[in-house]
């Protein structure tokens, strides 16, 4: 801290909207003096605000955003819901709801569901037969979860989406060129602290298991196949399609509208950039490394490959 730690702070803002009162954050120096010049009452900044000439208080932390976020959730963090049952819902008898939960209006929970503490469902959601969320969950309106799901504590699931869905998968008769339904009968499981956006779907196994573990986000419109098995910290951007039996490792990052075939495996801390496309059964292995295009490969490689391609077309013309 450098300053006047007396201050009151009543909430955070971005530099260009604070007003007093506010908490702004600054991780780049030359950044900074717009911020003091800034209505905000403080500025969360990084080690070089131990140079600067103060004119309001510095919070000064390792990673600023990051702090920021924490400081930003502090604020909100006595904003709970209020516990109680919508007269408009439908619980099932057989359904085992804990203390504090909210039941919003036109809910219906199936029987043998299991609601854990401080856990919200809003509007219009179904949560089916079997189906055990966690402690503190907040399920959006119109969310629809599968029988047999498992949903660990502090799962966030925005609207539209839904969890535990048949996977795509067929079998056809060589005989008459029909497809017929291979069994869909395995089991969904996320962990602890995941969250998932509007309209993502993810399937449940179709003999085993479809599992998204602790910490990963994904984000609006991500449809996620059968029996994918998603690690640790993974983040998977808007418009991204996982097709079934891929495993993806913990810390990778999925930018927005990758494409991933079956069984493919993608290995801790990749990075696929934005539109990717990963064949059947490929390995993407470099922790830290960006892979781009399809198929999908490093992007220095990548970028290479477009150099000759642009002197090739030079020469012609």
């Amino acid at each position: 801290m450098k300053g006047d730690g007396s201050v009151e702070l009543t909430g955070v803002a971005n530099v260009g909207s604070a007003a007093v009162g506010h908490l702004v954050f600054v991780e780049e120096e030359k950044n900074l003096a717009g911020a003091l010049d800034s209505r905000a009452t403080a500025v969360m900044t990084a080690k070089f605000g131990r140079s600067a000439r103060v004119t309001k208080p510095l919070i000064i932390v390792e990673q600023p955003r990051l702090a920021f976020a924490r400081a930003a959730a502090m604020f909100s963090g006595g904003k709970r819901h209020k516990a109680g049952i919508h007269p408009a819902a439908v619980i099932h008898p057989g359904a085992k709801l804990s203390d504090g939960v909210r039941i919003e209006a036109r809910v219906v929970v199936g029987e043998g569901a299991d609601i854990g503490s401080g856990t919200r469902i809003g509007a219009g959601s179904v949560i089916g037969e079997h189906v055990r969320l966690g402690r503190d969950c907040e399920i959006y309106p119109n969310v629809t979860i599968y029988p047999g799901a498992k949903l660990g504590d502090r799962v966030i699931v925005h609207a539209g989406a839904v969890l535990g869905s048949d996977g795509f998968g067929y079998v056809r008769d060589s005989t008459n060129g029909r497809y017929e339904k291979f069994p869909q009968i395995g089991r969904l499981e996320i962990g602890d602290d995941v969250e998932i956006g509007a309209n993502a779907t993810v399937d449940r196994g179709a003999l085993e298991v479809t599992r998204i573990a602790r910490g990963t986000k994904i984000d609006n419109l991500v449809h996620i196949g059968h029996n994918c098995l998603i690690g640790e910290d993974v983040v998977i951007a808007a418009q991204t399609g996982i097709s079934g039996s891929v495993v993806v490792e913990n810390g990778v990052v999925i930018a927005g509208q990758v494409g991933i075939a079956d069984h493919v495996r993608i290995e801790e801390g990749a990075i696929l950039g934005a539109q990717c496309g990963v064949p059947t059964k490929k390995v993407i292995r470099g922790k830290g490394v960006v892979f781009w295009g399809t198929p999908a490969r490093p992007i220095r490689e990548y970028l290479k490959e477009l150099a000759v391609l642009a002197r090739l077309a030079k020469k012609k013309e």
